[in-house]
């Protein structure tokens, strides 16, 4: 990410239409991230949303889909203290 998360989205769109890459839960995840520190939240929750689809993993998909519910609203979610 040393040249922004724009830059890294452009490089993670490109790996989405890769047969091998359309069922793996860590680029939507990763997706989400990015879109998140462009602040694109609605869209960040989409990815979280997919991502936690993905995933066969019980622990990961909670976590995924409590990420999305924080973008709910599209806005940022509060920072713990």
């Amino acid at each position: 990410m040393a040249f922004g998360p724009a830059a890294g989205l452009e490089v993670v769109d490109a790996l989405t239409s890769e047969p091998p890459l359309e069922t793996y839960h860590f680029l939507p995840s990763v997706r989400g991230d990015f879109l998140f520190k462009l602040g694109r939240f609605d869209e960040a929750r989409l990815e979280f949303g997919r991502a936690a689809s993905l995933t066969r993993n019980a622990r990961e998909r909670t976590l995924l889909l409590n990420r999305a519910a924080a973008y709910a609203g599209g806005s940022a979610p509060p920072v713990p203290r």
